[in-house]
């Protein structure tokens, strides 16, 4: 079997990753979700093990998963990692990082991003989910 180089390369699992570019390819995991309307594609295993955690919480009743921040100052690229409803109709955001990159200055800057874009959409239910440290 004849194969390109890019057929033989592999595919990095990028740990951590928010507020991702919707450009940049990496490995991802895909399931169907009962809440979310399109199929769930999850770039990294917090955002997957949080994705199925959402999906069987009776508070939520809607999911939205790698939603574009469009009118974004920083570009229109990027995407947050769940944006949910809940039942009593609040909106709830959250990004998925992993604790070892929490502290690093692109991380903090792109979280920063993210808080203050989700509020000046009147979005005050914002948090981060992190994974168990080692």
């Amino acid at each position: 079997m004849n194969r390109t180089k890019k057929q033989n390369k592999k595919i990095s699992f990028k740990k951590g990753e928010i507020m991702r570019n919707s450009k940049t390819h990496s490995k991802t995991l895909k399931r169907r979700l009962s809440k979310c309307q399109t199929v769930f594609y999850a770039y990294n295993d917090i955002q997957y093990a949080y994705g199925i955690r959402l999906d069987s919480n009776p508070d939520v009743v809607d999911i939205k998963c790698n939603v574009k921040l469009v009118g974004c100052p920083e570009g229109e690229n990027y995407t947050t990692d769940f944006y949910c409803t809940k039942i009593d109709g609040e909106i709830m955001v959250r990004e998925c990082v992993d604790k070892e990159k929490l502290l690093k200055p692109l991380t903090a800057k792109m979280l920063d991003i993210s808080r203050n874009y989700w509020l000046s959409k009147g979005v005050v239910d914002w948090g981060i989910v992190l994974n168990e440290g080692k």
